[in-house]
């Protein structure tokens, strides 16, 4: 099935050109692309039509979760008919395994998997296994290991109808791949029998596969909804006469390769034994015997054990060294790569293998960890560069790397479907005798509330974010601060609130990047410019000055007394777009439009509305309880499949006062 294109908007501006050079790029066999896209240019609706163009399976890397949730819903309004998925983090909670030497602390791996995006995950890696068009919104936590495509693949039950089979060899078989019993209560990835009708609930969650024996034999499959058990209306067939089952978890490993694994393991334990004694570490060596002997027993008794994940490399018959399975391994081999925010994906990348080596080379030196555990780990960079097809670079400020390897292949994406122009930027100076940069933005901003302009405000520090916003409030100015130690939730409905108009002025660090779609905001002011470094540097600059380039008035205001280098570039790069957006639009009359774009609820307001459901559901009978509880399950399930988890999480939070 090829992607469809019908619920694509045109592409407006240069977006045609760029789309254009991007595919043809492709098709000329260029393994990267750079897609050099201004704020506002529409840079998702380019790399869409780029994607149904082409007519390949994509993977989209994001930088952090909320990103790639916000790319994950834009491509599912812009490709409903095809298979669209979100590939993050599954853990809600996640405290690695580690110790510390200094203190002689051991802290144990605790984690707390949230069950909805587990689902996602199985999802996105069935669709990579069965069908051409998909595409896979995923975090950089995709390079991070997964289990063996090709055991997943082949250990995957596939059943037809008239099939010979015991209906008790069928129950092993799926224990082997994963699957629980779970007969009171169906969840994904667990199993119910009744006589000779086996329930089986897929591990994404979309469908409940029933097959009913008839002695020895399949008599009849169903394809049923896994809410309410009757036919589903998402399967092109409610009684087909074959279904594959893939298994309930990713890592799954055949008896007999865990039994391989077991000597292996045993082996690696008698040499880093050896080894440990003969370095004069008595309490490590023993430690070591102990902990791995307990996982052995477990592993040859129930097939697993915690922490199974530091023996995949045994498990999965790798080499030392080895590069670990992951996603990408699960794609096809002409899969396309978008490499979303480049400029803040690569550098993650590029670190992410350091970091976990660091941790678990301190658990191997003590005998906490056999060596191989350092196997279980993200991909390193080059391997990463190794494992991915054409890709394409996607950044308003793409950095070194980027520009490097894609050479002549920059594609530049200037121009903005509603003809705005990029920010007027000015310097000014930051110290007295001008009265300081304080008085003259308290003057900026009064002009800007004028207008009914909102400003963002750019400080240093946490603590001069706050002091300012203190300052202008006793000024009798509108302003919130913003800065990391404000939580999610929060966060988002400050930046509800300024788009509402409850407030005129946001002060903030670092949080006001990529990302941040405010197209109130007329006004950026950057106090102390010219301290270059990491909050003032090229990339942060140009980016920051691009918060303003959604308004019709847009316009930044840069306060220093030195004219740095990344100052200069940021200052000639915006005029030299800005110059050429308004060529543009005079040979084309388009006369620049400003973006109205809705404003969300607040998610404070749903979780009003959960706690007013809690409080009414206790006046009610039994029965009507029972039935709203089903209600609720359905809502948490729905605010659950379209990401919205805080919502979804309130709707629990209820169900568990009523249980």
């Amino acid at each position: 099935m090829q992607f469809s294109d019908k619920n694509l908007l045109k592409p407006m501006g240069d977006q045609p050109q760029a789309i254009e050079k991007l595919v043809h790029g492709i098709r000329d066999d260029k393994k990267f692309q750079t897609l050099l896209g201004v704020t506002g240019s529409g840079k998702t609706l380019t790399v869409a039509h780029t994607i149904a163009e082409i007519g390949r399976p994509a993977l989209i890397i994001s930088h952090n979760k909320t990103l790639a949730a916000q790319l994950y819903q834009e491509f599912k309004e812009f490709f409903p008919e095809n298979a669209v998925h979100y590939f993050v983090s599954y853990y809600d909670y996640y405290q690695p395994e580690a110790y510390m030497p200094v203190t002689d602390t051991y802290i144990e791996k605790d984690a707390k998997i949230n069950e909805f995006i587990d689902r996602l995950r199985h999802s996105a890696t069935q669709s990579a296994l069965t069908r051409r068009d998909f595409i896979i919104v995923a975090s950089v936590s995709c390079i991070y290991g997964v289990g063996d495509p090709e055991e997943y693949a082949a250990m995957s039950l596939d059943l037809k109808l008239g099939m010979k089979m015991k209906r008790q060899k069928f129950l092993e078989a799926l224990t082997d791949v994963q699957y629980e019993r779970g007969d009171f209560c169906l969840r994904p990835g667990t199993y119910s029998v009744r006589g000779d009708v086996v329930d089986i609930a897929s591990p994404d969650g979309e469908i409940l596969t029933r097959v009913e024996f008839f002695g020895d034999e399949i008599e009849k499959i169903s394809l049923l909804s896994p809410t309410l058990g009757v036919e589903s209306q998402k399967t092109p067939s409610v009684f087909p006469s074959e279904v594959k089952i893939f298994p309930a978890k990713h890592f799954v490993t055949p008896r007999e390769k865990i039994k391989l694994a077991m000597k292996n393991i045993k082996k690696e334990l008698e040499a880093r034994t050896r080894e440990l004694k003969k370095a004069g570490k008595l309490l490590e060596a023993e430690r070591i015997k102990q902990r791995t002997r307990f996982d052995m027993e477990m592993l040859k008794n129930v097939g697993y054990c915690a922490g199974i994940e530091n023996y995949s490399r045994h498990l999965s018959q790798r080499k030392p060294g080895s590069p670990p399975y992951t996603l990408i391994d699960y794609l096809p081999k002409d899969t396309l790569f978008f490499i979303d925010e480049s400029h803040m994906s690569i550098p993650q990348i590029k670190g992410m293998y350091f970091g976990d080596q660091a941790r678990k080379k301190t658990l191997v030196e003590y005998g906490f960890r056999l060596p191989s555990a350092l196997d279980n780990r993200p991909l390193k960079f080059e391997e990463f560069e190794k494992k991915i097809g054409q890709a394409i670079f996607v950044s308003a400020t793409p950095g070194p790397y980027e520009i490097l390897k894609s050479k002549e292949n920059i594609v530049e994406q200037l121009v903005r479907p509603t003809g705005l122009l990029d920010p007027i930027i000015e310097v000014r100076p930051a110290s007295p005798p001008a009265g300081g940069q304080i008085k003259n933005v308290e003057e900026e901003i009064l002009k800007a509330v004028k207008n009914k302009e909102r400003v963002l405000l750019l400080t240093l520090t946490k603590r001069m974010a706050e002091e300012v916003s203190d300052y202008l409030k006793e000024k009798n100015i509108r302003a919130e601060y913003l800065h990391s130690d404000i939580k999610t939730l929060v966060r988002t409905d400050i930046l509800r609130k300024l788009r509402e108009g409850e407030f005129d002025v946001l002060v903030g660090i670092n949080l006001l990047r990529e990302g941040l779609d405010l197209p109130e905001v007329a006004l950026i002011l950057i106090l102390d410019a010219d301290k270059e470094g990491f909050l003032r540097n090229k990339t942060s600059l140009i980016q920051t000055v691009g918060r303003a380039a959604r308004h019709i008035n847009g316009r930044a205001i840069l306060y220093g007394d030195v004219m740095t280098e990344s100052m200069k570039f940021t200052i000639d790069e915006t005029k030299r777009r800005r110059e050429y957006q308004e060529k543009f639009n005079r040979e084309h009359g388009v006369t620049p439009k400003q973006i109205k774009k809705e404003i969300r609820p607040s998610i404070f307001e749903e979780i009003k509305k959960t706690a007013d459901i809690s409080k009414e559901m206790e006046k009610l009978s039994k029965k009507d309880r029972l039935s709203a509880k089903k209600d609720l399950e359905k809502m948490m399930l729905e605010a659950a499949s379209n990401l919205e988890f805080e919502k979804a999480a309130k709707y629990r939070d209820v169900l568990k006062t009523l249980a």
